[in-house]
């Protein structure tokens, strides 16, 4: 098999070059762009690179939503030997700067307006930054800057230049090797500034092709691209694998039309984080709970059945008979039309990482016939480390490690790795580099688990994040925020949680409430509200977050090693967590020191005892002006059961 992208990228259009490589749904309608159309883009747009001064090594960033034409410069960055830099496209302008000046870069290819203008406006800051091109010059026709241009323009170049230098090209591309650095993903960075993560051709191959012939991915399958192809799991999926695989990768027309467009494509092969299946779940309920009084009822009962037959049979075990031709009804009546409204009828297989996800959305996916799995790794492993094999699925664990890849555990319960995949470094950071890969090989992940009696991988939380209860009757217990947020963010109403008590006498929480999921509650008990920060604080939405912080206190009270983790008091918070204040990073992970810092008055009022606080909270809004959000929040008790201590 080739070893670099644009070898692949070439021997995909040598055998098929008619095949569709990519599509792109413009003005409602799908375009297709054929390997061998790829292949002279990517020429062109080298070309064009080359002749602006692009050299081997040099680092160019690629900023946007999924487009054929940034596939196309990446690609045409890589076989060049310089090195691709995707940022993530909703970020803003001031989050550029640390990355592109610690990767040196000079040169931008961009999606539209938005992005040229982000670009503008840091170069004031950042005069190193030479040349911008985009490919959607909407909005753009009256713009005079030195060095922008539209990609049109750079390809137009790059024709003249390869007419001028008929052997550069191909020079440069066939010098390519495996272990030649291929593209640099910026980590999220919840403490500090981000990484520079350094994955070479190799570790990102190595890693893609593990994981296609651990489903037998073909080149048959279908993806849908709508995540950003800055964070890497999009990059696996819809870029190592798609060129490993041959596969074709199908490019939303927008964010706001991407579930349209996934039933109109019905992917075979698709990813999400938790949040998206969430999302769909609660839309699912919403219409259920509108419907007419039969819907309802026949949704009821066939999902009944789903649940308890449905997992069975996806994962090959014996059903009954009888069990089995009642799913099939239910099969034709409900779970059918649901999977094609999801847009997930075809889906062959079905990921889902980033965060935990509740067993009971996770069993929802399986039992109405999506081949929902879990995986494991991170954007220093190249994604994949552990996945779960069909027919050994299960809600609370992350699956078996895969082809090539060996974990092991301190006795501190950090999860370490090794395998080919692994980051060759943190660019410029040598220190940080030594204290994740030691002389050995092993990648420490930080993450904390064990491997339980069936071979699969528990993840329980970030090491580092793992902590103690002092005093109170918990005193001495393990606490585990994430754990804790990702069960309170198991129920449709909760979209976010933060939990603190690491080295605090017990458990207290903030909470976001899904402004969706609880609007459409509160409306259906008539109960009027003005927006978010009114809905939040409603006595009755109260209430509602109480019972689902009183059903995790339960489930926490029949876990020794987490009963004191516990929740004893919570706030719902008057705004939603937000990347754009700083609360949250571009892949929707809490900054939990951040938010303590933020809302220090909070924090003191949940643990002073008191019954409400005042606080007011600077904000971003989406048209970039900031403002000030004020409320007085009240601050609740909850239940805490008595451990329940297993059989001696």
């Amino acid at each position: 098999m080739p070893s670099t992208f644009p070898r692949l990228m070439l021997d995909h259009a040598a055998r098929r070059p008619d095949a569709a490589a990519l599509r792109e749904k413009v003005y409602g309608i799908w375009q297709v762009t054929t390997w061998a159309a790829l292949a002279a883009t990517v020429r062109e747009l080298a070309c064009g690179l080359a002749e602006a001064g692009v050299r081997r090594g040099d680092h160019v960033v690629v900023v946007g939503e999924n487009r054929p034409r940034l596939y196309a410069s990446m690609l045409a960055t890589q076989a060049l030997g310089a090195i691709a830099v995707p940022l993530y496209q909703d970020a803003a302008a001031a989050e550029y700067l640390f990355p592109m000046r610690n990767a040196e870069v000079r040169m931008a290819i961009v999606e539209d307006q938005e992005q040229v203008d982000k670009m503008l406006e840091i170069r004031a800051q950042y005069p190193a930054l030479e040349r911008i091109w985009y490919d959607d010059a909407r909005g753009l026709r009256n713009y005079v800057e030195p060095g922008l241009a539209a990609l049109d323009a750079l390809a137009a170049a790059g024709k003249v230049w390869d007419g001028t230098h008929p052997q550069a090209y191909d020079h440069e591309l066939a010098a390519g090797q495996p272990g030649d650095v291929a593209a640099m993903f910026f980590t999220s960075g919840t403490t500090g500034n981000p990484k520079g993560v350094v994955h070479t051709h190799a570790t990102l191959l190595d890693a893609a092709i593990a994981g296609a012939r651990f489903d037998k991915l073909t080149d048959k399958e279908e993806v849908l691209a709508y995540l950003p192809p800055a964070w890497i799991g999009q990059n696996i999926f819809s870029y190592a694998q798609w060129l490993a695989c041959g596969y074709v990768v199908n490019c939303p027309e927008s964010a706001s039309t991407v579930t349209i467009d996934l039933k109109e494509i019905g992917p075979t092969y698709y990813f999400a984080p938790p949040r998206i299946f969430e999302g769909l779940l609660t839309s699912v309920t919403i219409r259920m709970e509108d419907a007419g009084r039969v819907k309802r009822w026949l949704y009821r009962h066939f999902m009944d059945v789903a649940r308890r037959v449905g997992p069975d049979l996806m994962d090959g075990k014996p059903v009954g008979r009888l069990a089995r031709l009642h799913y099939g009804l239910g099969n034709l009546v409900v779970y059918g039309p649901l999977r094609n409204t999801l847009g997930l009828n075809r889906v062959r297989v079905a990921y889902t990482a980033g965060e935990a996800i509740g067993p009971d959305l996770f069993t929802f996916y399986r039992s109405i016939g999506i081949n929902l799995k879990q995986l494991y790794g991170s954007t220093e492993t190249a994604v994949f480390v552990c996945l779960q094999p069909d027919h050994e699925v299960h809600a609370d664990t992350v699956g078996v490690p895969i082809e090539g890849v060996q974990i092991k555990l301190k006795d501190s319960g950090e999860i370490l790795v090794r395998s080919p995949g692994l980051l060759k470094e943190y660019y410029k950071n040598p220190e940080a580099t030594a204290a994740v890969l030691d002389a050995d090989g092993w990648y420490h992940t930080g993450d904390a688990g064990f491997v339980d009696a069936r071979g699969h991988l528990k993840i329980i939380d970030r090491a580092k994040d793992v902590g103690r209860i002092v005093g109170g009757a918990g005193d001495g217990a393990m606490f585990a925020p994430k754990y804790v947020e990702n069960k309170l963010k198991f129920f449709p109403y909760i979209k976010e949680a933060v939990a603190f008590g690491d080295q605090r006498d017990r458990v207290c929480a903030f909470v976001n409430i899904d402004f969706e999921a609880v609007g459409n509650w509160a409306e259906r008990r008539n109960l009027p509200y003005a927006g978010y920060t009114d809905l939040a604080a409603k006595p009755e939405v109260l209430e509602l977050v109480r019972e689902c912080v009183e059903k995790v206190n339960a489930d926490l009270a029949a876990d020794e090693r987490l009963a004191g983790s516990q929740i004893s008091r919570f706030l719902v918070l008057h705004k939603e967590l937000d990347a754009d204040d700083g609360e949250l990073t571009r892949t929707r992970k809490v900054r939990r020191g951040f938010i303590a810092d933020k809302y220090g008055v909070l924090v003191d009022a949940l643990y002073g005892g008191k019954s409400e606080q005042y606080v007011e909270t600077a904000v971003k809004f989406e048209d970039g002006r900031s403002g000030q959000v004020a409320a007085t929040l009240r601050i609740l008790d909850a239940r805490v059961w008595p451990v329940l201590r297993s059989a001696a």
